[in-house]
Formats: C-alpha cells, sequence, structure tokens
C-alpha cells in the first residue's frame, strides 16, 4: 500500500495543546518553509510488513547543481546516517534526504543516486552524496525482510510535495514507536516576527525513542504510569531522526548550532537519548541567495550574506518549539498497529491525556 496524501488526524494544536510562543506556519509544517516538499511510501502488507519511506527536498530544482548549506549535529551516534560525514566536510548537501528502516539504507541510497543521475544536468556527474538516515522498526516490521526497494524510494522522492504533511503511521514512521505508544512521523514549523526577520523554522521527525513522556511540561507518561524503567525492565532504546529547515540565511556553523538546538526540543518531550538510541538532526537553509552551484572558475572567490552570531537566539528558540511539537504530533496522529509476531502497540490515549493536560491547566480550547 502507498501513501502520499492527507487524512483527518490528530495534533497537538487540534487538542488545544499549544507548545511554545511563537507562531507556526500556515501548514504548521517543514513545507512551510518555501521550495520545501515532502514525499512519502507507507508499506503495510500481511502480518509483518511495517515500514516506509519518507523524503524531503530542500527545494525544487538540481539539488546537486545547486547546492543548499547544511549541518548535522549527533546526539547520540548509535545509528547508520549515510552521507554525514561530507555534510561534516563540506557544510551542504547535493542530495534530498531518505528516512527508512535501518537495514534499507541501502534501498535508500540506490533510489537518491538513480533520482540524481538521471536528472537533467547531472548527465556527467558520477559522485553522489545521498543522505539516509534511519530508525529500527523491528518491533512492529520484519526487518530482515528488506521490503523497501529503489523503486519505492524514488516513488517518494519523485512525489514529493508542498503543503500539508501527513503524520504518524506512515512513511519513515509506519512501524515506529515512541514512548511504549505508537510513533511516526510528525513535523511543525514556527515564523518569527517580521521584527525578527520573519524567518520561518520547520521540523519533520521521525520519532522511534523512549524515555518518560511530557507533553508542554506535563509528567504525562508517570500520570499515564507508563514510562521506561517504571518497571526496571522497559527498554528505552530507540532513536529519533530529525530534519531542521530554514529560510534564513545561515552558514553551516550557524545551522549546527540550530541542529544541537533540536536535541533540546527531544529532551522537553522527556527523550534522553539512551545508549541504543540513534539521534541525529539534519539542518539546512533554503535561502536562495546562499545556494552553492556545483560549477564555478577556479580561485572563484563566493560573496555569501549570513545572519550575525547575535540574531540565532530567535531561531533557536524556533528549532526548539517546533522539534518538541513535531514529536507530540507524531503520537497524536498514529494509530494502534500490530505487527511482526502479533507485536501490538497502541496509540497514546488521546482523551486521556487531554484529561491530563485539563488537570494541569494546559488545554487552551475545548
Amino acid at each position: 500500500m502507498t501513501t502520499n496524501s492527507t487524512h483527518a488526524q490528530n495534533r497537538a494544536r487540534d487538542l488545544g495543546i499549544n507548545i511554545g510562543v511563537l507562531q507556526v506556519g500556515e501548514n504548521n509544517a517543514i513545507t512551510d518553509v518555501e521550495g520545501v516538499s515532502v514525499g512519502q511510501f507507507t508499506k503495510n502488507e500481511g502480518p509483518s510488513i511495517r515500514t516506509g519511506v519518507t523524503a524531503i527536498l530542500p527545494h525544487q530544482g538540481n539539488l546537486f547543481q545547486e547546492k543548499v548549506p547544511a549541518a548535522v549535529f549527533v546526539g547520540n551516534g548509535f545509528g547508520k546516517l549515510a552521507g554525514s560525514t561530507q555534510i561534516e566536510e563540506l557544510g551542504n548537501i547535493e542530495s534530498p534526504i531518505v528516512l527508512t528502516n535501518t537495514l534499507s539504507v541501502a534501498a535508500g541510497l540506490q533510489g537518491i543516486i538513480e533520482f540524481t543521475l538521471n536528472q537533467p544536468g547531472n548527465e556527467k556527474v558520477q559522485s553522489v552524496n545521498g543522505i539516509v538516515g534511519e530508525t529500527n522498526d523491528g518491533t512492529l516490521n520484519h526487518i530482515r525482510g528488506q521490503h523497501i526497494s529503489k523503486e519505492e524510494v524514488l516513488f517518494a522522492l519523485e512525489n514529493a510535495k508542498e503543503g500539508m504533511v501527513e503524520e504518524g503511521n506512515v512513511g519513515a514512521g509506519t512501524g515506529t514507536v515512541c514512548f511504549g505508544f505508537k510513533g511516526g512521523i510528525g513535523t511543525s514549523s514556527r515564523k518569527l516576527p517580521e521584527s525578527l526577520g520573519g524567518y520561518t523554522v520547520g521540523v519533520l521527525v521521525q520519532s522511534n525513542f523512549g524515555g518518560i513522556l511530557q507533553i508542554d511540561g506535563v509528567p504525562v507518561g508517570v500520570e499515564l504510569g507508563k514510562y521506561s524503567y517504571m518497571n526496571h525492565l522497559a527498554s528505552v532504546d530507540g532513536s529519533c531522526m530529525i530534519v531542521v529547515a530554514t529560510d534564513a540565511p545561515m552558514n553551516e556553523r550557524n545551522l549546527k548550532r540550530m541542529a544541537q538546538r533540536a536535541m533540546m526540543g527531544l529532551a522537553k518531550t522527556g527523550g534522553i537519548a539512551s545508549n541504543g538510541s540513534g539521534d541525529y538532526v539534519i539542518a539546512f537553509s533554503t535561502n536562495s541567495e546562499n545556494r552553492i552551484k556545483h560549477q564555478r572558475p577556479p580561485l572563484y572567490m563566493e560573496q555569501k550574506n549570513y545572519l550575525r552570531n547575535d540574531d540565532m537566539s530567535p531561531l533557536f528558540l524556533a528549532t526548539i518549539e517546533a522539534t518538541e511539537e513535531a514529536i507530540i504530533n507524531s503520537l497524536f496522529a498514529a494509530n494502534d498497529m500490530i505487527g511482526k509476531d502479533g507485536n501490538q502497540i497502541k496509540a497514546i490515549p488521546v482523551e486521556e491525556v487531554i484529561s491530563i493536560m485539563k488537570k494541569y491547566n494546559k488545554v487552551k480550547i475545548q
């Protein structure tokens, strides 16, 4: 089954939970950053295949020929983020970002490479730094079957769209688990006031990790009696992939500083970046004036205009808020799922959570 369309789904703000103080974008999604598009392929077949692909494209053009500034921050390195060393070395990305399951990273690379080589203008390209992140969905998915193909990755890439982004049990979030509940894909955005530049920050997450769930500061995991180590047996291991996009004119150094703040957003939800958790942040700027042309004359001196360090704090706050809300959205949008070996993961009990949030005076409507 493939999925690339939106459907009615719960989101934190739909339920009266307004995380943070900054304004959200039009769709409250990573696609509120102009030019960013998201494509997804969902594979939910038979009793044990629960996996998929989520692709994020920074702009609609030829990304190899017009690279964008980027950075990676490793919260905890128990993972397989393909392409990260070249981002670290050169400070840019030249391919879309693909998220999938741990044993399908190779298929993700194959899809990115074919997608890039087939773009007009890339006829002489002989090296592509594909970027593929992953989390392990082996609780619900027959991960050893390596059920994602190159063609399915291409589907996600070629069908990427702007606008609303489907969340929950879709794409790379189809088989994930978060805080013991059904996790998935989640997204959110923040738009700074014009006095602070009017820039937009968008975040997309693939949530698959543990800890002690908090929502807008409320100890929901404790109130529900469900949290890691409550009986000294429950595992917190898992992973979270976080993608941060902005239209602010930024270099790779300050993008890395933004990426670091995304981990603070994860921490606000109660995640602890446990020993077996691969927690990675990829941050990029879509600002068209600062794109990096693949072909330049020798000794060419590029003139770039970037924000000052002193202007970064509002963008840090936007990143923290959007990351926190994206993770919570991934939980609220998810549904119960039965998968491999009959394993069943329940969605977060929304009505009970709303009751808890009201107890703490954290529901602002309804």
